[in-house]
């Protein structure tokens, strides 16, 4: 049996219908009932089988609680661990730390007493270092804990260490270390945020760069590895690297919108992240900007996927095919023309 945990987030829901095109028995660990319909709207994009979404088994758990994750693994042989929190919120480190470290050393615990043949992290490319050389990051790349690095960063490195320890203990491991991803069905967090922003009339660009991939070309190579004898061993899953420029111009095109038009320098989101920190502090609500999102916003971080590429034969789709499909999704859910 498969155990697939994050099942109800953009990687695990993607991940979840493509693993119900299989044979295997399939189980996923949610948190609440409402989320589920998030999951069967996914599968809405890409069938109206829903005998695909039926065959999931829901398990109600928290991966914070071992408790709770302790029957999730009962006859399970191969654990795709999808679950994070995702924040570059200051406030929100201790929760990350919870979730994205102590969350998986409880996945590595379980999958070693359970003698799970096969665990498949899901990290990110903010645990990649920067390329000594000045080209593209490798899997070689170190990160580098002297840096500046986000909450985020910090959790998702103390978490793979967590995962590398369960290679140590006869777990064969993989991880994937994905770029922006791109994908449908949820409007209102992460990469969906631009779709929806730049629908509704966003003006504003920056032209940092990074790596970007559509969540297929994340879900794809996961099956992959973990049907293959590739063990102990991590991956950069990134279609293309582009600036944020590029994707909100291609958001609006396939939109039929006008695209942005102003610009924001590095000093303009310096001053803004730190008045929306000072009105986060009156109002008690969530910052528009962090400092560490507006140093994103900026920055520029190229990213090589050819580890992957020649390791599984494997090809990406470009972002403009991908955003093209992200758009219409958009517009079939909202009832858009």
């Amino acid at each position: 049996m498969i155990l697939v945990t994050g099942g109800t987030g953009l990687v695990g829901s993607h991940l979840l219908y493509h693993l119900s095109l299989q044979n295997d028995t399939i189980r996923a660990v949610y948190r609440t009932k409402s989320s589920l319909e998030k999951v069967k709207n996914v599968f809405s994009f890409y069938t109206d089988n829903k005998n695909l979404f039926n065959k999931i088994e829901w398990f109600l758990a928290d991966i914070t609680d071992v408790p709770s994750m302790i029957p999730a693994f009962f006859d399970v042989t191969h654990v795709y661990h999808c679950a994070a929190f995702i924040s570059f919120n200051p406030k929100d480190y201790r929760e990350m730390r919870k979730v994205n470290i102590h969350g998986t050393a409880i996945v590595v615990n379980l999958c070693i007493d359970a003698k799970i043949d096969k665990l498949c992290y899901v990290s990110s490319i903010a645990t990649v270092g920067n390329s000594l050389k000045g080209d593209l990051s490798t899997e070689e790349d170190e990160w580098n804990k002297e840096l500046d690095n986000s909450g985020y960063s910090i959790t998702k490195f103390g978490a793979e260490m967590e995962i590398w320890r369960a290679s140590q203990e006869d777990v064969d491991v993989v991880i994937v270390n994905p770029g922006v991803i791109l994908g449908s069905g949820f409007w209102t967090t992460g990469s969906g945020k631009l779709f929806s922003q730049v629908y509704n009339g966003f003006k504003f660009y920056t032209e940092g760069i990074t790596g970007f991939v559509s969540v297929q070309d994340v879900v794809k190579p996961m099956i992959l590895l973990m049907n293959s004898d590739v063990k102990n061993e991590r991956f950069i899953l990134v279609s293309q690297n582009k600036s944020f420029k590029e994707i909100f111009f291609l958001i609006a095109d396939a939109f039929g919108k006008k695209r942005p038009s102003k610009k924001i320098k590095s000093w303009q989101t310096n001053v803004f992240w730190r008045v929306a920190w000072l009105l986060s502090k009156i109002t008690v609500k969530e910052p528009l900007l962090s400092k560490y999102s507006a140093k994103s916003a900026h920055a520029v971080s190229k990213y090589s996927s050819e580890k992957i590429k020649k390791t599984l034969n494997f090809k990406f789709k470009k972002i403009e095919k991908s955003v093209e499909e992200i758009c219409k999704n958009y517009l079939k859910e909202h009832s858009l023309p």
